[in-house]
C-alpha cells in the first residue's frame, strides 16, 4: 500500500442534499480511520471540501475507495502520491 494526499472540493452539493447525506458520510469515513484507510483529514476552513491522506495501492485504487462515499458524485478530487520524510524532532 501506497501513501496519497487528496484534495477533495465539493461541487454542485446543496446543504439540503450535504445533511441528508453527512451522517452516512460519516459513518463510512470512521470506519476507513478504524481500517486504516483513512490516516488523516482535515476539513478545510471555508467547508468547500477536505484535505486527505489515504493508504491506497494507486490512484485507480483511492477513487474506488472514495467512490462508495454519499459525496462522492460531488467530489472534485486531485490525488498526489506522498511519502513520509522523518522529523528531525522525532
Amino acid at each position: 500500500m501506497k501513501k496519497f494526499m487528496i484534495d477533495i472540493r465539493l461541487e454542485g452539493l446543496d446543504n439540503e442534499t450535504r445533511m441528508k447525506l453527512l451522517p452516512r458520510e460519516q459513518e463510512l469515513v470512521k470506519e476507513m480511520e478504524q481500517n486504516g484507510v483513512i490516516v488523516n483529514n482535515f476539513i478545510k476552513l471555508d467547508m468547500s471540501g477536505i484535505f486527505m491522506v489515504m493508504m491506497a495501492k494507486d490512484p485507480e485504487n483511492v477513487h474506488s475507495i472514495l467512490s462508495t462515499l454519499p459525496y462522492y458524485p460531488y467530489m472534485k478530487i486531485t490525488i498526489t502520491p506522498v511519502r513520509v520524510v522523518n522529523s528531525v524532532n522525532e
